[in-house]
């Protein structure tokens, strides 16, 4: 009996360090699971957020679209040849498509896109809006060469470089709209 007593005090003695053991082993278990979630929070996060490349990108690309379809809005009324003009027609479908595309994008990676041109951009369509005949088709045929060539270039490098698979999904699908407008644009060079 003298033994049973010594083992019950004992097992009555250790009671408080093992309640302080498994409270603090689930101490250290909630707080695991705490920073497991913390870190998974800002991954999830990371996922949504572009780096500061891809943001410049959409924008640049925002810029040059919204002048696509001004200067295609331009080259339909004011062009002089019928395929400078149905070029032109073809420049505001597929460039509202395309800014329609970039615009959910942004929208989805809150990233604010400007709804006016900047200074440069609405130079170059201040530029054309001055030109007429045979001057305006010659010049708009040129920028358009030169602007898709810029732009298919442009496309590729960040469809290789971004890391983000919802703006590689817009690059994949809007490359070869860019591609089918310079061989297009090229072919009407005289």
């Amino acid at each position: 009996m003298n033994t049973n007593t010594k083992s019950q005090h004992a097992a009555e003695q250790d009671k408080p360090q093992f309640l302080k053991l498994i409270s603090s082993s689930a101490s250290a278990t909630l707080a695991m699971v705490l920073l497991a979630l913390g870190l998974l929070v800002p991954c999830a996060k990371a996922q949504t957020t572009l780096s500061m490349a891809d943001t410049n990108f959409i924008l640049a690309a925002a810029q040059g679209g919204m002048t696509e379809v001004k200067l295609g809005e331009l080259a339909s009324t004011s062009g002089v040849r019928d395929d400078v003009k149905s070029f032109g027609q073809m420049m505001v479908k597929d460039h509202t498509a395309i800014n329609g595309d970039l615009k959910a994008l942004a929208a989805q990676k809150g990233v604010t896109l400007p709804d006016s041109l900047d200074a440069k951009h609405q130079a170059m369509v201040d530029k054309m809006t001055a030109l007429t005949g045979p001057g305006f088709d010659d010049a708009y045929i040129e920028g358009m060469i030169k602007a898709h060539q810029k732009d298919a270039k442009a496309f590729k490098a960040e469809a290789a470089a971004t890391q983000d698979a919802d703006l590689k999904s817009f690059l994949d699908k809007s490359i070869p709209v860019v591609e089918a407008h310079l061989q297009h644009v090229t072919a009407m060079k005289k």
